[in-house]
Order: C-alpha cells, then structure tokens, then sequence
C-alpha cells in the first residue's frame, strides 16, 4: 500500500484586482427608489440614444462639455456624461502552508487560511470571487488531490470518509454570500456566517464568495478564506509538497 508520510500541502495565493484606480472619487446619488440609483442626471433639450448595426451613439443638446476641475482635496468632471470612477483597492494575502503534515495511513486533516480586505467607495458595493488554476486544484506533478464535492452545493461539515481524500475551502465575512451562509445545520440558508462551517470545492471559474452593498471607505470589510485537506484512513494517497494556486478578484458593482 503507498501512503502519503509527512507530506506538506502548500497553497500560494495570488492576487487579482479589476478596475483599481488611484484617486478616491467621493460619488452622490441624485435620485434613489427600491430597486434603481441614478448616479447622474444630465439637463439637456434634445440628444438621446442613437443605433445602427455597426454604431452606437449618445448626444446632447444644450449642456456643456465643461469637463475636469480639481483642487488639493476634490476632483469634479462636469457636464454632459463625464466619466465616474471608482475607488478599489484588495490587500495581498498571504501564501499558506497547512498544518499539520498528514499520513496517509492514519488519515486526518490539515488546515490554513488566509484573510483579504477590500476597500471601496463605490456607492453599488463590491464582489469578491476565488478560482484555482488548475483542475484538481491540489497537486503534485502527476499526483492529486481531489476538489471537495460532497454535494451540488456547500456541505455544513467537512465530510471525508475512508479511502478518499479531498480539499476544500469555506469564507468567512459580513458579506459572506448566501451560499455560505448557514442556519447551524444547513448552508445556503439562514442568516449565519458560523466559522468553518460551509465547505465547497474550488473551480477554474470565479466562485462568488463575498459581495458588499455600498461604500464601505475607508474601514473596508474582510474575508478570510479557510482550506482544508481531508484524507481518509488508508487512502493511500502518495507523500510530497501538495500545492494550490488560486485567483482572487474584486470587481466594483
């Protein structure tokens, strides 16, 4: 039988930030309801919306071009459709090492984490995904370890059972998305973030783990993400450095 002796998973996170600007660009709304926000409105007497199979134009009549105007501490672009921006900033996280190493005879779990803030005054909020790149996202050359996939969805508990081996992730925030929130006993309902609860496995594609409405400049708001690996008594799973890559991105709403 082969078994994984004082084998070492490895995790190294690397960072991704979408639409990160320099300058912090304080935004009002003009006009709010229940489900719509106008950012700006425009006083005009004519213009609008103008299509063709290959054009697409907006026009005006009546309102200036003035366009941008700054001073030590404000930046304003005025007139007709100036472009708005946004603030986004995501710290870097840290590499991972888990502990403790495993034998693949006994079995057991190991574990790490790692946290990320992300700072926005976008009046819409944020969104933060995680991706692995590759597929298991554990590996060790040709050697690998499963993505966790006990259920469709999240599981509540971390669930391994003998012969098999597996490695998963569970976030943690006050924006934690629904589909990591739990009551206790179930994930993706209830109103709870309970730690380490709500284990899922990564994918090649972005998997939605936080999303924060309106600005929350300058605090920010943090999401730790906790790894797990799980192996099974006598899984037979071969010793070496395990390691994951994965992919966070934060995008403004």
């Amino acid at each position: 039988m082969k078994s994984l002796v004082h084998s070492t998973f490895f995790i190294s996170v690397i960072l991704t930030v979408l639409a990160l600007t320099s300058l912090r660009l304080g935004l009002a709304q003009v006009a709010t309801s229940t489900n719509y926000q106008l950012q700006s409105d425009s006083l005009n007497f004519g213009g609008g919306l103008s299509t063709s199979t290959n054009y697409r134009q907006e026009s005006t009549f009546g309102e200036l071009g003035t366009g941008q105007s700054s001073s030590t501490n404000y930046m304003l672009r005025a007139g007709y459709q100036q472009m708005q921006e946004v603030y986004l900033s995501l710290t870097a996280p840290s590499d991972i090492i888990m502990s403790p190493n495993l034998n693949g005879i006994t079995g057991g779990t190991s574990n790490g984490s790692t946290t990320v803030t992300v700072t926005t005054d976008s009046p819409a909020g944020y969104s933060l995904s995680i991706k692995s790149s590759n597929s298991p996202a554990l590996q060790n050359g040709v050697n690998t370890i499963p993505d966790y996939n006990q259920g469709v969805d999240a599981d509540y508990s971390f669930l391994v059972s003998g012969g098999a081996a597996s490695f998963g992730f569970s976030p943690s925030s006050v924006d934690v998305v629904s589909a990591f929130m739990d009551n206790t006993s179930l994930c993706g309902v209830g109103s709870l973030d309970t730690p380490l609860a709500c284990w899922a496995g990564l994918a090649t594609t972005d998997i939605p783990i936080s999303e924060g409405i309106g600005s929350n400049h300058p605090s920010g708001a943090t999401t730790t993400i906790n790894f797990r690996v799980g192996v099974g008594a006598g899984t037979g799973v071969l010793s070496g450095l395990y390691t994951a890559t994965t992919t966070l991105t934060a995008l403004p709403l």
